[in-house]
């Protein structure tokens, strides 16, 4: 973000403190619970939103080099992306085109050529076949070049890959990013590498967890012995970027700010930044790193995550920090862990009928906002009579 932003988010929250105010929307919200739990609900939503916008699905250095391939899930759907020998990214269904078993098993590696393992059918890394056993006998006269792996809208952007499943061409991420732009690349994400990285599954709706990550009402009290203590109750902003949010969550160190000059104020060193690129990643910004959180929905009650601590490539290894970057790690896992415990216990008595929906306080304005995105996705889908089901190209 440019200097003129920063300042103007500290000036705010320095004016809600001396208001004793919380960062206040118009009205009380709600959500019905129905849309936490409804296995049709939830179809829509992986049609409608995540087979339709750009994710950044992995970041750029995790295809280091030319050959490097990974395997990915998108809005269910399997995925190869692959770096060739110019340097290009790429994302294909990984299915093969003869038979349809899965082309590539292993999750990560380093090849230019991948064989299937049923006939042994083979492409290259830009997705094109060029080999098949057998190929005069049993299949004169095929056109190869009409056989290629399906690819998927793919491009490499402010240092991730983002994927969008139901394209073919490269999405428009600055178009999506809505105003984000110059904080992305503010950033500079490029010059990151992932120092830890831990997946898990949580019993819980995946829009409960975004929730849980972008409201402070609940520090206080559900990280009373991690970092509750060191933030400010209840003491959080939002703005809202097309579909996206940009949340600053107070340290109690920013009423230290009121006896210094607006050139020493830095929002890093007093608050986190938390970004979240609809409809499920979320970036943590702090003083010296960032932690990358990345949900895939794989039912109405289940959400599988990433969670990736982002540091500077040159401090990646340097001496002393190693120890520094896992107890940072370790301090964003034991906090999420108390979210997702939070979270599966909500969806765990979403249909005992005690509630028919959830309600959100005008301090808890960002779920409003971030829900009728969720909406607005899925009533535009529903609206051109789109049938539910497998992702359509």
């Amino acid at each position: 973000m440019d200097r003129c932003t920063e300042i103007r988010l500290i000036q705010q929250l320095l004016d809600l403190h001396a208001d004793k105010s919380a960062f206040l929307v118009d009205d009380v919200g709600s959500e019905p619970v129905s849309h936490y739990v409804d296995s049709n609900r939830f179809a829509s939503e992986q049609q409608a939103i995540f087979a339709a916008t750009p994710q950044p699905l992995v970041h750029a250095s995790e295809l280091p080099e030319a050959g490097s391939f990974l395997r990915r899930t998108l809005a269910g759907l399997p995925l190869l992306l692959t770096r060739d020998t110019d340097g290009e990214t790429h994302a294909f269904i990984n299915v093969c085109r003869h038979r349809g078993t899965r082309l590539v098993d292993a999750m990560s590696g380093c090849k230019r050529r991948f064989s299937c393992p049923y006939h042994a059918w083979t492409w290259d890394n830009r997705g094109r076949l060029v080999g098949i056993p057998h190929e005069q006998q049993g299949f004169p006269g095929i056109d190869k070049s009409k056989l290629g792996l399906h690819r998927v809208g793919c491009v490499e952007h402010y240092g991730w890959i983002w994927v969008q499943a139901n394209a073919i061409t490269p999405p428009d991420i600055d178009a999506y990013l809505a105003g984000l732009t110059d904080d992305f690349e503010a950033l500079h994400a490029e010059e990151y590498r992932i120092a830890h990285c831990d997946e898990l599954e949580v019993a819980a709706n995946w829009k409960l967890i975004v929730e849980g990550g972008i409201e402070a009402y609940h520090f206080r009290v559900t990280h009373r012995d991690t970092i509750g203590p060191f933030f400010m109750d209840n003491l959080s902003t939002f703005e809202q970027f097309g579909s996206h949010l940009r949340s600053v969550l107070a340290r109690r160190t920013v009423t230290d700010l009121h006896e210094l000059p607006q050139t020493q104020w830095h929002l890093r060193a007093h608050a986190q930044v938390l970004y979240s690129v609809f409809p499920a990643n979320q970036y943590l910004v702090q003083s010296d790193h960032f932690a990358w959180i990345q949900l895939e929905p794989i039912a109405a009650d289940r959400t599988r995550l990433r969670i990736q601590t982002m540091v500077p490539c040159d401090r990646l290894d340097a001496a002393g920090d190693l120890a520094h970057w896992q107890k940072n790690h370790t301090i964003t896992m034991d906090t999420l862990a108390e979210d997702f415990a939070i979270g599966e216990s909500i969806q765990s008595g979403l249909t005992s009928g005690a509630n028919t929906a959830l309600t959100f306080g005008r301090f808890e304005g960002a779920l409003g906002a971030f829900n009728r995105c969720v909406a607005k996705y899925v009533g535009s889908i529903r609206s051109k009579g789109v049938p539910q089901g497998p992702i359509t190209r």
